[in-house]
């Protein structure tokens, strides 16, 4: 069964196809077949000017006529498409949706941070990280246009909380102070009496973060570990970022404001350590449309 994944991010958006392959009666896995990404940066004008300029929703629209075609190639049986923040909270964002219908011929949902977390974080069982019952977790997946924080204990979803902070809106100046005093605040309440807490940080910031420092896959890497690797990306120019560093231009800009979202979170979380599993909005998708059609 082949089924794809479309995330419309503040910062970009992507496909994503993978075919479901049955390894037994209860079994199976998932291989990938393409991942498409387009920079398209939704959250650069809303979160400045709230809504989603003509240029940016024509570039969107075209992007989705591509995806389609892409799907309708690889013979795609389902498929899910979600926007997050950047869509949600523009002005415009169901014009658009409406315009995508019309123009691409493709139904986008606006999700909330709550079930793009729910998404996420169903995704786990499927992924090489395996949660330890034992031990008590934060998640942190840093976006664009937002933050989603949830305390998992004894395997299971505690509570959770989505902050409208991401590395989009730092990089322009759009979350005033309050808005980090509430977000840790909240988090030092939801982690009251815990102790060694152990991150889980989701997002294309990070695992580049995570492939900066040299760890292996499921390595975990120290809070200290990735100030010193923003603080260092923080030295050198954009262009050299990208030229020497190798970033891409649109992961090269906010790579360090998500890192500074993921390390203070951390502090403010008790959390001395983080655990990157390298699971996105995508793949939780197509984790749930695999459980919804087999």
């Amino acid at each position: 069964m082949k089924l794809a994944a479309i995330d419309i991010g503040s910062n970009a958006v992507r496909l994503l196809i993978e075919e479901a392959i049955k390894t037994g009666k209860n079994d199976h896995y998932f291989k990938k077949i393409s991942l498409t990404r387009v920079p398209i940066r939704l959250g650069e004008d809303v979160f400045t000017d709230g809504i989603i300029t003509d240029d940016k929703a024509k570039k969107l629209v075209k992007a989705m006529k591509a995806f389609r075609f892409l799907m309708e190639a690889n013979d795609v049986e389902a498929f899910r498409a979600c926007a997050t923040s950047a869509m949600r909270e523009a002005i415009n964002g169901k014009d658009v949706q409406k315009l995508i219908k019309k123009n691409a011929k493709l139904n986008v949902e606006l999700i909330s941070g709550e079930e793009e977390a729910d998404l996420i974080f169903g995704n786990f069982d499927n992924s090489n990280f395996e949660l330890d019952k034992t031990k008590t977790y934060l998640y942190i997946d840093v976006g664009g246009g937002s933050t989603e924080v949830t305390l998992i204990k004894r395997g299971e979803r505690v509570d959770s909380y989505s902050f409208r902070l991401g590395s989009v809106r730092l990089l322009k100046d759009k979350v005033p102070d309050f808005v980090w005093d509430d977000a840790c605040k909240k988090i030092k309440k939801l982690v009251k009496g815990e102790s060694n807490v152990t991150a889980i940080g989701t997002g294309g910031n990070i695992n580049r973060i995570h492939k900066e420092s040299r760890h292996r896959f499921g390595e975990e890497i120290k809070v200290s570990e990735i100030n010193k690797i923003v603080s260092e990306i923080e030295e050198y120019t954009y262009e050299d970022r990208i030229r020497k560093l190798k970033l891409k231009p649109d992961r090269a800009d906010v790579i360090v404001p998500a890192g500074k979202i993921y390390s203070t979170f951390m502090k403010a979380g008790n959390s001395k350590r983080m655990i990157v599993p390298k699971v996105g909005l995508s793949d939780g998708i197509i984790s749930k449309l695999y459980a919804e059609n087999s």
